[in-house]
């Protein structure tokens, strides 16, 4: 879950006539231009794009096609199973390219039977950063494809590419009036919201607030009304004016319809002439969220195998980095750079994000939100509930899903004997960064161990220690085991207090740097004093820093893997234990303070978020985990405020928001289907399915970290920053962190229903 370079191979050039330099000049074609301000049509940088001539230079290929001219256009029969987009390239080099400027680069390809087509405009050698990639769906149909983009640096010698390759079967592609200019107009950014009436496009709880939202360029209210399913008008009132919303800069109402309390599928609201995405109402609406949410991690498991009788045959696949060519296997990584002399069994655990790597530091915190939802509910996914191959062993199976990852965690700690023994190390992933999309068990590249920091260390002694109180009903020796490598971890973390993570250690696998670790200091000494008792952990807990002061273990921009004080607070909040009142009032008053804060950002927000900071990567999850203190806080004092604003944070990520979209797949009219990820690659292979129901994208980011959302998204407001699109990893990628908190406050919102 980092920025990454494009993956981009060498390209192997083809056949195709050479000519001269006079003769490349002449067949330069003359299709419409792209404009300046002025009027003035910029240069056509694209030779032969028209292929009037009959001849195929100045493009290239790869060896394994032969392209024609065929009907004026260039045709090529590209082969089927190729493993990635760049195994099979049409191109043409030398495009010169000026920073600032902007370009339109507008093609007509035709594809049978239809499918992806990617276009890259890119550096001609490695890293082949790329200035333009378009992902389109060409079909029989001759429709022409427009593009408009802005490089940030001069490229001499771009090249364009249509890569080709990636898809199970073989097709028939051609391109024609092939196009480049220089002055183009970029259009204000306009992206398509369907209905400016925003509502949680899942549903909504019988008897908790019902409230929405409604972009209008009217300052006074207006009248609506809720509709049942065959039309019938069941409530109705006036929208509230509040002005223009700051994180989308638009004119907005709301409206509160919570008066309507009668179960029913397909309800809508309709303000004058324009009507809202559909809804349920109900006590049970949540009922299948939290499942979902929490079938993601089966569904990224590393070296097992995915049973289709689990999970459907779409969804199957053989176990990855398990040792079975090609993989090199994660049963005896070695470190990077020949750091250490030997070897981890660190097969197992969960692939972090769209990526194969697995990470401690991100690891952490998701295995101990799972924990948390059986802590604060042990019946919520009892044995057999879930998908997973361990039902009917006597084990909840949210633990059994946990363990899986808690394996892993212990795997990563440096063994007795050796220098750093008992640290953690960061992380393990490729030595270089692997294709998109590539499953599991195509993946080729070296697996590589990455040097040991105190903020994983801490990590392992904070999901060590709370492993250790769940499991030990169930296997009291696991348990053990678990609190071993805790109180390891956390002596050698005492001992190494500042080896931090190298920020710059991003080739292959995200850094993960975190320059402050007092949040992981505190969160591992209330775990582990929790689980103990011991005084040595009570004491570094109240002479931390941070003990007490609420802003700073729960920051307003929400708790995440860079900050994890708030999961030791929340513990102590809710875990029986021996701190005497004074103290566990100091607790509580911590977390209250906390949701009183973001209580009032939501009941002042539009879109209702409890969410005030600003839109960066994983902006959704940083929602839905204030939305966890806000539940935690409603059930610490049973204030209906609490629990509206924590239901807020799911109408915000389930389609009340200025997109009007559902950032959770399977979930509304307009859900999330491109998510960032290297098996659920459908937008890119149609052989390769979409993510399944209950995977969360990432969200706004206004940071623009990743090209797609540089060119797409150029004058984004805010909460605006969002595309759907498997190549904006910044906005659009899936990760075990952000699925945590969906799932914890799914199975909290599904507990409300009938008792709201």
């Amino acid at each position: 879950m980092t920025p990454h370079p494009h993956r981009r191979r060498r390209r192997l050039l083809g056949g195709g006539a050479v000519a001269s330099a006079a003769g490349l000049l002449a067949a330069a074609i003359a299709l419409p231009s792209a404009t300046t301000a002025s009027g003035q049509p910029g240069p056509e940088l694209i030779s032969n794009g028209d292929f009037a001539s009959g001849e195929t230079a100045p493009w290239w290929w790869t060896q394994n096609i032969t392209p024609e001219i065929v009907d004026g256009r260039l045709c090529a029969e590209i082969p089927g199973g190729t493993a990635n987009p760049w195994d099979v390239i049409i191109g043409q080099d030398a495009l010169p390219l000026t920073a600032a400027e902007s370009y339109e680069f507008r093609y007509t390809p035709t594809s049978s039977p239809e499918g992806p087509v990617r276009a890259n405009i890119q550096m001609p050698t490695d890293p082949y950063t790329s200035y333009l990639t378009a992902i389109d769906t060409a079909t029989d149909a001759t429709e022409p494809i427009s593009h408009i983009f802005t490089p940030t640096v001069n490229q001499p010698d771009a090249q364009l590419v249509f890569q080709l390759g990636g898809r199970d079967e073989a097709f028939t592609f051609c391109v024609d009036d092939v196009s480049l200019t220089s002055g183009a107009e970029v259009p204000p950014f306009d992206p398509d919201t369907g209905s400016p009436v925003r509502v949680n496009q899942h549903g909504y709880l019988t008897d908790a607030a019902k409230v929405g939202t409604y972009v209008t360029e009217s300052t006074e209210a207006l009248p609506f009304t809720v509709n049942a399913a065959d039309g019938t008008e069941v409530a109705s009132g006036t929208t509230s004016p509040a002005g223009v919303d700051p994180t989308s800069a638009e004119n907005v109402h709301t409206f509160d319809f919570s008066e309507v309390a009668t179960p029913g599928e397909d309800y809508t609201v309709t303000v004058g002439e324009d009507t809202s995405l559909p809804f349920a109402i109900g006590d049970d609406v949540y009922a299948g969220l939290g499942t979902d949410a929490l079938a993601y991690y089966y569904h990224n498991r590393s070296g097992i195998e995915i049973d289709a009788a689990l999970v459907g045959e779409e969804y199957a696949r053989p176990a990855g980095h398990a040792n079975v060519e090609p993989n090199q296997g994660d049963d005896g990584v070695t470190c990077w750079q020949d750091a250490c002399d030997y070897t981890l069994d660190a097969a197992g655990g969960w692939y972090d994000a769209g990526d194969h790597g697995k990470y401690v530091v991100n690891g952490g915190i998701s295995v101990a939100q799972l924990m948390s939802i059986y802590e604060r509910d042990p019946e919520a996914f009892g044995d057999s509930s879930l998908a997973v191959p361990e039902q009917g062993n006597a084990v909840p199976d949210i633990l059994d899903e946990a363990r899986w990852q808690l394996d892993f965690l212990m795997s990563m700690q440096v063994p007795e004997g050796e220098e750093l023994a008992g640290m953690a190390h960061h992380k393990l992933h490729d030595a270089a960064w692997t294709a998109l999309p590539t499953i599991p068990h195509e993946d080729s590249q070296p697996r590589e161990l990455h040097p040991p920091s105190t903020a994983a260390t801490l990590n392992l002694a904070a999901a060590g220690a709370q492993c250790a109180r769940v499991f030990e009903p169930f296997d009291a020796d696991f348990a053990a085991q678990c609190l071993t490598a805790a109180e390891r971890a956390w002596q050698a973390a005492q001992a190494n207090p500042d080896m931090l993570a190298d920020p710059n250690d991003g080739v292959g696998g995200g850094a993960y740097s975190d320059a402050k670790v007092s949040d992981e200091f505190y969160w591992a000494a209330a775990e582990l004093y929790l689980t103990t008792g011991e005084g040595t952990y009570e004491g570094a807990l109240l002479d931390s820093e941070l003990h007490g002061d609420a802003e700073a273990v729960f920051p307003d921009g929400g708790m995440s893997w860079g900050e994890t004080a708030g999961l030791g607070a929340l513990s102590l909040a809710t875990v029986p234990n021996d701190l005497n009142r004074v103290r566990q009032a100091n607790v509580d008053e911590m977390v209250l303070n906390a949701a009183d804060r973001y209580a009032a950002t939501a009941q002042a927000a539009p879109y209702g978020l409890p969410y005030g900071e600003g839109f960066i990567w994983g902006s959704n999850s940083q929602v839905l985990n204030n939305g966890v203190v806000l539940g935690v806080a409603h059930d610490l004092t049973g204030e209906a405020a609490y629990r509206d604003a924590a239901l807020g944070a799911l109408d915000y990520v389930l389609g009340r928001n200025p997109l009007n979209q559902s950032y959770v797949t399977g979930y509304g009219e307009r859900d999330s289907v491109n998510q960032h990820h290297r098996f659920w690659a459908n937008q890119l292979d149609p052989g390769l399915p979409n993510p399944p129901a209950g995977s969360l994208a990432g969200g706004p980011n206004a940071d623009l970290q990743d090209p797609i959302a540089e060119q797409e998204l150029v004058g984004c407001v805010g909460a605006m920053c969002y595309i759907d699109h498997i190549e904006s990893y910044a906005t659009n990628e899936v990760t075990i962190n952000w699925n945590a908190p969906l799932a914890w406050l799914a199975a909290y919102a599904d507990d409300q229903g009938g008792d709201a």
